[in-house]
C-alpha cells in the first residue's frame, strides 16, 4: 500500500512550513522521508541537490549529524543518560572534542532555560523540560533543518506555547523549520501550510512571505581534512562506546551480572582447573624426586619377579667403582638390603637395613636433620656407624632430643648413630617405614654375611639425556660381565609417563572447564540479543540524531567485550580465592596459579566477547531507525 502518492514538493532553506493533516494522513512518513529517517520506495529526493537515494547508510547517518534536527513528540531522550549527556549525543558521533561539546550543551540548555537542570536525567524533568532538551539537542551540531513531529502535542498549553515561541525564535535566527501537526492553531505560526490527506497534498499556502533564499547547510569537511583527524575521532568513539556502555551495565546491574554469571563460573573453572593441574604435577614430581631424580637403577636377573635373581652374584662395589668413572654420571652407590631388629636399650623394633655408598645421600636427594653422613673413608673401614631416618628417630628415642653417639643393635651388630635424616614427604611407598643406612661393606660383611650387591643406583648428570645414559650404563656393565644378566630401571621414564598421563587429564579437564566457558558465552549472546530488542527505541534515538551503523555496533560489541572482560576479572578473583579455600583446608598440594593461565583467561573472555557479541551487534547495526523509533 503507497502511503504517499504524486509528492511533488520542494522547501527552501530559511522557511517555516507546516504539514498539516488527520492521523494516518501521511504527514509522519513524509518527515521521517525529509529527515532521511526512512527511503521512498521511488520517486527522488533531493537535499541540497544531491538525490539521497545515491547515498549509503553512512552519508544519510551524515546529513543527519550534520544538517538536521529532530524535535519528537515523545521526546526521545535516553533514560540513562542526564539533560547535557542527552544534548551532547550528536555531537559524539560527529567526533567533537569532550569539553567543545561539554560546553556547547550547557550553553544550550541555558539558552532554554535549563542551567540549574543540567545533571537532570528524563525521569526527573517535566515534559516541557524534556521537549526543551530535545531542541537543544536538535541544535547541538547546528541543526540548520529543524524537523517538529507534534511538537506541543504531550504539552499542556502553556508549555505548548513556549514551544512554538522557541521554534520562531529559531526560524528567526536562520533555521529552517519543519513542523508536523494536525493542529490548525500550531499550523498558523508558520510561513507556509501544507495540507495533505491520504498521501496527497491538497493545499499548499502561505500565511506570510517567506525570507531570502539562504544556504543555510553546513559544507562538509572536505577529505584531507577528515583524514587528519580520523584516528583521533576513531579513538574518541572508541573511548565513547566504551563509557556508553558501562552507563548501560550499571543501570542494569542485575541483568549484566547474570549475563557474566556464565563467564564467571567458565573464567574460575578454567584458571582453576589449570592452577590444580599444576599443583598436581609439581607434587607428583616432587614425590618423584624423593625417590632420586634422573636415576637408573641396575639390578640382577632379567626383570622383576625373575626367580633365578637370588642365585647371580655378579653385581660386585667393583661396577660401581666403573660407573663412578664415566662423564654421564653425577653419583653412584652400591646397595644392600636386608631387613632386621633395631634396638636401643629395652625397646626393639624391626625395621630396614640398607648397606649403602657415602654417595647415596645424593642420589636419592637425603637432606641432613643432624649429625653427618658417613664417608668413603667408612666405606673402606667397615665402619659401624649408621645414619637413621625421622621415624627411627622418634620410635627408638621419643624420651631423648638428640641421639647423635648413641649406639643402637642392627640384629646383633652394634653401630653408633652418627646422623638424622629430614623427614620425607613422598606419595610412594609407606612414609612410616623405619630406614637405618650404614656403609655396604658393613652390611655385607658384618650383618648380611653376602659378597655381591642387591642393586647399584645411579645419578645421571642434569645436562645428560637419561635414555643415552642408560644405554651406555648398559653397554659398560656388558662388557664387564661378558653377558647381559642384569636389567635397568629408568625412573625418568616413569616421570615422563606421569607427567603425560597428567597432562592428558589436565586437558581433559581443561576441556570439560572449557565447555562452561562456552556455554556462558552463549549466555552473553542471548543477553545481548534480548538487549537489543529492549533497547531497539534507543537505537533509532542514536540512528536519528547521526550514529552510523558502525557507531551503533562498535557499542554493543563493546559493551559484550567489557561484561566478559568484567567476568573474567572475577572469573579470576574467583579462582584466587578457591585457591587459597582449598589452602585452608590443610590439603598436601596447593594450587599454582600460571601468569599465563590468567592472561589465557582475559584473552578467552575477550574473544567470548566478540565472537558472541557480534551477532547481537550487527542485528543492532542493521535496524531501520524509523521502525526503530516506532517500536516501543
Amino acid at each position: 500500500m503507497a502511503v504517499l502518492k504524486e509528492i511533488n514538493l520542494t522547501i527552501e532553506a530559511g522557511e517555516m512550513v507546516a504539514i498539516i493533516g488527520t492521523s494516518g494522513s501521511g504527514k509522519s512518513t513524509l518527515m521521517n522521508i525529509m529527515g532521511c529517517l526512512d527511503r521512498p520506495s521511488k520517486g527522488d529526493y533531493l537535499f541540497n541537490g544531491r538525490d539521497t537515494a545515491t547515498m549509503d547508510g553512512n552519508e544519510l547517518a551524515r546529513l543527519r549529524r550534520e544538517h538536521f534536527g529532530f524535535i519528537f513528540q515523545r521526546y526521545h531522550l535516553l533514560p540513562d543518560l542526564s539533560a547535557a549527556g542527552n544534548v551532547e549525543i550528536p555531537a559524539i558521533y560527529a567526533g567533537r572534542d569532550r569539553r567543545a561539546r561539554r560546553a556547547r550543551s550547557e550553553e544550550l540548555l541555558q539558552r532554554l532555560g535549563l542551567d540549574n537542570r543540567l545533571n537532570y536525567r528524563p525521569g526527573q524533568l517535566s515534559g516541557g523540560q524534556q521537549q526543551r532538551v530535545s531542541i537543544a539537542r536538535a541544535l547541538m551540531n547546528g541543526g540548520h533543518v529543524i524537523l517538529a513531529d507534534e511538537p506541543t502535542g504531550a504539552l499542556d498549553s502553556r508549555s505548548g506555547q513556549d514551544m512554538l515561541e522557541l521554534l520562531e525564535e529559531l526560524h528567526a535566527e536562520g533555521h529552517t523549520v519543519v513542523i508536523v501537526t494536525h493542529d490548525p492553531q500550531v499550523a498558523a505560526h508558520a510561513q507556509r501550510i501544507i495540507e495533505i490527506s491520504d498521501g496527497e497534498i491538497i493545499s499548499d499556502s502561505r500565511t506570510q512571505e517567506a525570507k531570502p533564499n539562504q544556504d543555510h547547510t553546513r559544507k562538509p569537511a572536505d577529505a584531507a581534512q577528515r583524514a587528519s583527524r580520523s584516528w583521533i575521532t576513531d579513538w574518541s568513539r572508541f573511548f565513547e562506546a566504551a563509557r556508553m556502555a558501562l552507563l548501560a551495565m550499571a543501570s542494569h546491574r542485575l541483568r549484566t551480572f547474570l549475563t557474566m554469571l556464565g563467564i564467571i563460573i567458565g573464567i574460575a573453572s578454567v584458571v582453576s582447573v589449570v592452577a590444580l593441574g599444576e599443583g598436581s604435577h609439581q607434587r607428583i614430581l616432587k614425590d618423584i624426586s624423593s625417590i632420586g631424580t634422573n636415576t637408573i637403577e641396575i639390578f640382577p636377573g632379567r626383570d622383576f619377579g625373575d626367580e633365578r635373581s637370588g642365585r647371580i652374584e655378579t653385581l660386585v662395589p667393583g661396577d660401581a667403582d666403573a660407573l663412578k668413572q664415566q662423564e654421564y654420571v653425577d653419583s653412584v652407590t652400591p646397595k644392600v638390603s636386608a631387613n632386621g631388629s633395631l634396638r636401643y636399650r629395652n625397646l626393639s623394633l624391626s625395621g630396614s637395613i640398607q648397606g649403602v655408598g657415602e654417595q647415596y645421600f645424593r642420589v636419592r636427594g637425603y637432606e641432613l636433620d643432624m649429625g653427618r653422613f658417613f664417608d668413603e673413608k667408612a666405606a673402606r673401614d667397615v665402619a659401624q656407624e649408621v645414619v637413621i631416618d625421622n621415624n627411627t628417630r622418634k620410635k627408638l628415642f621419643a624420651n631423648e632430643a638428640n641421639p647423635i653417639g648413641k649406639v643402637i643393635l642392627l640384629g646383633k651388630v652394634p653401630a653408633k648413630v652418627v646422623g638424622v635424616t629430614k623427614k620425607k614427604t613422598s606419595g610412594f611407598g609407606n612414609n612410616e617405614n623405619l630406614n637405618v643406612w650404614v656403609p655396604y661393606t658393613t652390611a655385607m660383611w658384618r650383618i648380611s654375611g653376602q659378597p655381591y650387591l642387591g642393586s647399584i643406583n645411579v645419578r645421571v648428570s642434569d645436562t645428560v639425556d637419561t635414555d643415552a645414559a642408560e644405554q651406555g650404563i648398559i653397554k659398560l656393565m656388558t662388557q664387564r660381565h661378558g653377558r647381559k644378566d642384569f636389567f635397568t630401571l629408568n625412573t625418568d621414564a616413569i616421570r615422563q609417563t606421569i607427567e603425560q598421563t597428567t597432562a592428558t587429564m589436565r586437558l581433559l579437564i581443561s576441556a570439560i572447564a572449557l565447555i562452561s566457558l562456552v556455554v556462558g558465552g552463549i549466555g552473553v549472546m542471548n543477553i545481548m540479543l534480548v538487549s537489543v530488542t529492549e533497547r531497539t527505541r534507543e537505537i533509532g534515538v542514536r540512528m536519528a540524531v547521526g550514529a552510523r551503523r558502525g557507531d551503533i555496533m562498535r557499542q554493543f560489541l563493546v559493551e559484550a567485550v567489557l561484561v566478559c572482560l568484567c567476568g573474567g576479572i572475577l572469573g579470576v578473583l574467583l579462582a584466587l580465592g578457591v585457591g587459597v579455600v582449598f589452602s585452608w583446608t590443610g590439603s598436601s598440594f596447593s594450587m599454582v596459579y600460571s601468569t599465563a593461565s590468567i592472561i589465557a583467561a582475559f584473552a578467552c573472555s575477550t574473544l567470548v566477547g566478540v565472537a558472541f557479541g557480534y551477532l547481537p551487534a550487527k542485528n543492532a547495526s542493521h535496524l531501520d531507525p524509523v521502525e526503530a523509533l516506532a517500536r516501543e
